[in-house]
């Protein structure tokens, strides 16, 4: 007998590992709970809770998990407003896991782990506070890659050499973090979006890479080599960069160069706009660089939001040219590049100089830049929008569009009145429309403009939003987003509360990654579980203001972080399911509530289902709104 125990022990261990290995390891259920605990701020993730009867990540489709055949293939935890430490030894029990997305959240630290999960395909962390270096072998462990975003972080030390080694990469980005040092030579054909914008590198662009258009490189001083206009020293010198003093020493003059500083000058007075850095009035107003404001999200956008508090108006006015121009210029100039260009001649013709000598005033910032209201010698009032990431098309592609723009006519739609295109930033002029927007009638100034909020009044705005998206959808049936960013603060109310789009099409313009964190259709369930948008994310932003204009709440959806605001989606759902919708509606409508109410409700809540397929398409939606009567 005593030969018999090892002898079975060695049958037992010889059968054990022939058992698939998957048995031995923790369910994906468990290494989901284990993330989920290093996370903080994951009230998000209610959904993963394994005692809820029948609940499995896939069969009951956690939120942000992906399945394919019944295994977890990705995970897009995206703008849940997550922190913390991510358990990355959790993701390794994920054996099918493809794609990571934590966009938008609040990470922060050093990268984690992810190049031990060397089957991954995509990774998706643009939008949080990661910083330090990130090793130079990083990617040479997970180099079936083909989507690196990790733009909008903060990033040091330099580009890791082992991003040559992606050979199958499709999309990198590192744009807007503190990367220095020199650019590796990339050379993979299969490289299609690469962004490389607003950081400290140096030295000459690689040749494999002068395929990309200069946006890719803006913002990094010390760089040179095409495609920019920055030449660099010969080789022979260490390739270091000219400056634009010994540039001009050593070759001829170059007219083309002084146009673009002397083009550069003009643009840099018209946005030295003032900046209240002190409340002591004087005579002569300074002017702070706008280059150095941080952008919010709509929690803190100040846009038309009075303060009786406020000490200071921050108003000022435009330093002027020297010397005279046309007044009213429409012409884009001699070169094309140094006035605005006209797309709207409603309000009359004006140029570059008649704005740079109005009076002044800062709205505020939000996703996509800054807005200014300008009020010009003629009286007329406009807001300057400062637009920074409008860099997917090249000038003649932007062009077109501001002239389609500029046709559009149609009473729901604020159609622009001009434009400005730089290399860096683009300038969008519209109509100033007093009484402000949606957002600040609804959540700001609760007083005489809010009491005349009646129902009757709502419904009104409702159905001429309803009309305008009507019309967008109509010029622009082939776009996937006709709208993309439809929200309380870009809808504006005329003076007898008839409501006008704005902000509108804006997809066509903005590469991806920045879309992600501006524009809020990309909020849609759809895209933050399986990255795919359609016409019907729109439908989803409209079912979010009919709640919003319904419930007087501001919702939490509209930020960035989760932190605040009333989460519309889940209490509408839950107080419907449990016939409690009385508790929904704005108490200042509820006396006169009709059953256009609850109708409209109805219709909200089939505008926000989660299954897109499920979701009203936008005329139906239209259909049934354009029904409800007072």
């Amino acid at each position: 007998m005593a030969a018999v125990r090892p002898l079975f022990l060695l049958i037992f261990f010889l059968f054990s590992s022939s058992l698939p290995l998957r048995s031995l390891s923790v369910s994906e259920s468990e290494a989901l709970l284990r993330l989920k605990q290093s996370f903080t701020h994951a009230d998000a993730l209610s959904s993963w809770d394994v005692n809820v009867p029948n609940s499995s990540p896939c069969s009951a489709k956690w939120l942000g998990v992906i399945c394919s055949d019944g295994a977890i293939t990705g995970l897009h935890l995206t703008g849940l407003g997550l922190s913390g430490k991510i358990d990355v030894k959790a993701l390794r029990e994920l054996r099918g896991l493809r794609t990571i997305s934590f966009v938008n959240n609040s990470f922060s630290g050093p990268i984690p782990d992810f190049h031990t999960l060397g089957a991954l395909k995509s990774l998706l962390l643009t939008g949080n506070q990661f910083s330090g270096e990130i090793p130079k072998d990083y990617f040479s462990r997970i180099t079936s890659l083909k989507k690196v975003w990790l733009s909008y972080n903060q990033f040091t030390g330099t580009i890791p050499e082992s991003v040559t080694q992606l050979s199958h990469v499709i999309e990198l980005h590192f744009e807007h973090n503190k990367l220095v040092g020199r650019i590796p030579p990339m050379k993979q054909s299969s490289l299609k979006q690469l962004d490389l914008s607003n950081n400290m590198l140096e030295g000459e662009i690689p040749e494999s890479l002068s395929i990309f258009d200069e946006n890719t490189f803006k913002g990094n001083e010390g760089l040179c080599g095409k495609p920019l206009d920055k030449v660099c020293k010969d080789t022979t010198n260490n390739a270091t960069t000219l400056s634009t003093d010994d540039h001009s020493k050593n070759t001829p003059k170059n007219n083309s160069t002084t146009l673009v500083l002397l083009f550069l000058a003009i643009v840099g007075f018209l946005f030295m706009f003032f900046a209240c850095g002190t409340c002591a009035k004087r005579k002569d107003d300074e002017f702070s660089v706008l280059g150095r404001e941080k952008m919010a999200d709509d929690r803190v956008l100040q846009v038309h939001v009075p303060s009786s508090n406020r000490s200071c108006r921050e108003t000022a006015e435009y330093s002027s040219q020297k010397g005279d121009s046309k007044k009213g210029s429409t012409n884009n100039g001699k070169n094309g590049m140094t006035d605005l260009v006209m797309v709207n001649h409603e309000k009359g013709a004006f140029g570059l100089p008649d704005l740079m000598k109005a009076a002044a005033e800062v709205l505020g910032n939000g996703g996509l830049g800054s807005a200014y209201k300008a009020t010009m010698a003629n009286g007329l009032s406009v807001v300057v929008k400062r637009m920074r990431e409008m860099n997917k098309l090249q000038k003649d592609g932007f062009d077109e569009q501001m002239m389609w723009f500029g046709r559009l006519r149609h009473r729901n739609i604020l159609t622009p009145l001009s434009y400005h295109f730089r290399r860096e930033e683009k300038l969008l002029v519209s109509e100033y429309i007093p009484k402000g927007s949606l957002l600040f009638v609804l959540h700001g100034d609760r007083g005489i403009s809010h009491a005349e909020l009646n129902w009757p009044t709502r419904l009104k705005i409702i159905k001429g939003i309803a009309r305008g998206m009507g019309f967008l959808y109509t010029e622009f049936a082939s776009y996937k987003l006709p709208h993309g960013n439809l929200k309380s603060s870009n809808v504006l109310l005329s003076d007898d509360y008839e409501p006008l789009l704005s902000d509108y099409a804006f997809d066509t313009l903005i590469n991806t990654p920045q879309a992600v964190q501006a524009l809020f259709a990309y909020k849609s369930p759809e895209y933050a579980q399986y990255q795919q948008l359609s016409q019907k994310s729109d439908v989803y932003c409209l079912g979010i203001i009919i709640l919003e204009i319904l419930t007087g709440k501001y919702p939490s959806q509209y930020l960035n972080n989760g932190k605040g605001g009333i989460d519309v989606v889940q209490w509408a759902l839950t107080a419907m399911s449990e016939k409690r919708e009385e508790e929904l509606i704005d108490p200042e409508i509820a006396i006169s509530s009709t059953s256009s109410v609850n109708q409209l409700l109805q219709i909200g809540a089939a505008c926000i289902d989660s299954n897109p397929e499920q979701r009203l398409d936008m005329r139906e939606a239209i259909r049934r709104i354009e029904g409800a009567q007072v």
